[in-house]
């Protein structure tokens, strides 16, 4: 038998696991695994060392859901506790967490830059033109405040909706939006582009 026909042991258990878990359990995890996963992979730079940390996450959320569930915020202490997971494995890797000088987190900079130039050009097409070849905008993004920079890797490096954003950092729409509008602007600031108040 190949070792890919049938699952490792340790994952069977997981899956046995959360398949007895409560629903809105089974619920979390379903709704929650993927945008989790795709955090874990854009910071950690592959499949398997995100695999087995997502793994980790929702395994310990399983034991500890009880506590869990008496959070005041659920969603939001599951967000907290699955990103401080992903620093500490990144600096047992050796790499220092969510910062410029990640290879990794550089793509993801860039992923989200990407579709934040294009938002970009239309209005300021003279100008963008010549600061995207200065770098100026990537240095922007790794700047941003933790939680505008994670609004700008769900929402636009990884194309999760406003609803999916809010949900996985367990904050509201309009929080989101918030925090978009917020970075958009920082952006713009700090390249010395002309914003409008009502300008998202």
């Amino acid at each position: 038998m190949s070792e890919s026909s049938s699952p490792e042991p340790g994952e069977r258990a997981i899956t046995e696991l959360i398949n007895a878990m409560p629903l809105p359990f089974r619920a979390f995890h379903t709704g929650f695994h993927r945008p989790y996963y795709e955090y874990a992979r854009i910071q950690l730079g592959n499949d398997r060392d995100a695999n087995e940390l997502v793994q980790g996450t929702f395994l310990y959320l399983a034991i500890n859901w009880q506590h869990c569930t008496e959070q005041p915020d659920f969603h939001s202490y599951a967000w907290a506790l699955h990103k401080e997971r992903v620093a500490t494995e990144l600096m047992m890797q050796g790499r220092p967490a969510a910062g410029p000088q990640t290879m990794v987190f550089e793509r993801a900079v860039r992923a989200a830059t990407d579709v934040v130039i294009e938002t970009f050009r239309a209005r300021f097409n003279a100008q963008l033109d010549e600061l995207e070849h200065t770098i100026g905008l990537y240095a922007a993004m790794a700047r941003l405040p933790e939680r505008q920079f994670d609004v700008m890797v769900l929402n636009y490096a990884l194309g999760f909706t406003t609803k999916r954003t809010a949900l996985t950092m367990g904050i509201t729409p309009e929080t989101v939006r918030t925090l978009r509008c917020k970075a958009k602007r920082r952006l713009a600031a700090e390249l010395g582009f002309d914003t409008k108040d009502d300008d998202e």
